[in-house]
């Protein structure tokens, strides 16, 4: 998916003739504290609601206050990891999407963004998740992928983070289109992986239900 695709067209641009009372308001409306500015269709930045509540002068017009993050953009035609991205480099609750000619489109908002991704078949499909730990030169999704169709399993989406316990080495989080993955996990640490995190959709009956069932079949008897 893409900027384009996310773009939240009830978060409007200020002016740098508006004053801060209209982004105030505006920001309670939209229950947001950042709000983009632009000029001529040109984005310059964001605003915040406590740069405007520290100056004790709402009345001011925008363009007399301190704006942020002029260049936490990203272009219409890139991915919604990108929107992630850009938002963590600068801390913020809104990225601003450019047209490729630079003119602004809108803003994607953090909260739209996780939507989507927890919309998506990867996170929907029951299954479960992997953590493996490796080292980082041992990497080869080719092959951790051929490990698992062994076991007639899929991959469904795959993550990679650093081991912040060891530089040389990495996580990769996978989820699988199985619910039970025992025999894959054990046939990923049989090729040298360390899996360090198991999270099974396996639903455990009580004692409760094994009593109730052994029950029912004596009835039936």
């Amino acid at each position: 998916m893409t900027a384009a695709e996310l773009i939240n067209y009830l978060i409007p641009p200020l002016k740098l003739t508006d004053d801060g009372n209209k982004a105030i308001v505006w920001m309670e409306e939209l229950r947001t504290n950042q709000l983009p500015v632009v000029e001529k269709g040109k984005f310059l930045g964001l605003i915040s609601e406590d740069v405007i509540l520290e100056n004790n002068d709402a009345t001011k017009p925008i363009r007399e206050y301190d704006l942020f993050a002029e260049d936490c953009f990203i272009f219409e035609d890139q991915h919604f990891y990108d929107v992630i991205k850009m938002a963590h480099e600068h801390e913020v609750q809104l990225v601003s999407v450019l047209g490729r000619n630079g003119n602004f489109l809108g803003v994607v908002t953090i909260e739209d963004t996780i939507s989507s991704f927890a919309q998506s078949m990867a996170v929907q499909e029951p299954g479960a998740i992997l953590i493996v730990s490796m080292n980082y030169r041992d990497y080869s999704l080719a092959e951790i992928s051929r490990i698992v169709e062994g076991e007639n399993a899929k991959i469904l989406s795959s993550c990679i983070t650093n081991d912040y316990m060891d530089a040389s080495r990495i996580k990769l989080t996978l989820k699988v289109n199985q619910p039970d993955i025992s025999h894959i996990s054990a046939s990923i640490e049989r090729f040298g992986y360390k899996v360090i995190g198991k999270f099974q959709e396996i639903e455990i009956k009580s004692n409760d239900q094994d009593r109730y069932d052994m029950l029912m079949k004596y009835l039936n008897i």
